[in-house]
């Protein structure tokens, strides 16, 4: 799917040399690599459901710019709001999801970068979610057991 095919969903052109990246109908758009670390602008398509993973060796945070995002951390539900900071610490599964309807923007970061940019890399374009997973792990990151995205 193109860039062009997503209709409704703001493309951020500022994007480090030009990139974006189509993981499984969200934008992933890259602002700054460095070893310490990996942060993107992601828009996640309405009814978006990224399900439960681990980072082993990094930390990840969430500040959406527009919109609710829902997450599990660790077995729990969170909300984050605009003006809100998730934190989803290494090594505790979490899960994403939009429920609201219409594209959320939101900011990610990891830290340290880890092998994350190397996997959105790999995966960018890749059109089925059984082969995401199984990429995975060779780049720190594990899928748990699929949960139900009405969180």
């Amino acid at each position: 799917m193109s860039m062009k095919e997503l209709p409704d969903v703001p493309h951020t052109p500022h994007g480090l040399d030009g990139v974006s990246w189509n993981i499984l109908g969200q934008v992933y758009t890259p602002k700054l690599i460095t070893p310490e670390c990996f942060a993107w602008h992601a828009v996640f398509a309405e009814e978006t459901f990224v399900p439960p993973h681990t980072h082993a060796d990094q930390d990840e945070y969430l500040y959406p710019y527009d919109g609710v995002i829902d997450l599990l951390v660790g077995g729990q539900k969170v909300t984050a709001s605009p003006g809100q900071v998730a934190v989803l610490p290494r090594g505790v599964p979490h899960a994403f999801f939009n429920n609201t309807g219409k594209p959320v923007n939101a900011l990610f970061w990891a830290a340290p970068a880890g092998k994350l940019v190397q996997l959105y890399r790999r995966i960018h374009n890749v059109g089925h979610p059984g082969r995401v997973v199984s990429m995975a792990p060779q780049f720190g990151v594990v899928f748990e057991p699929p949960v139900s995205s009405a969180v």
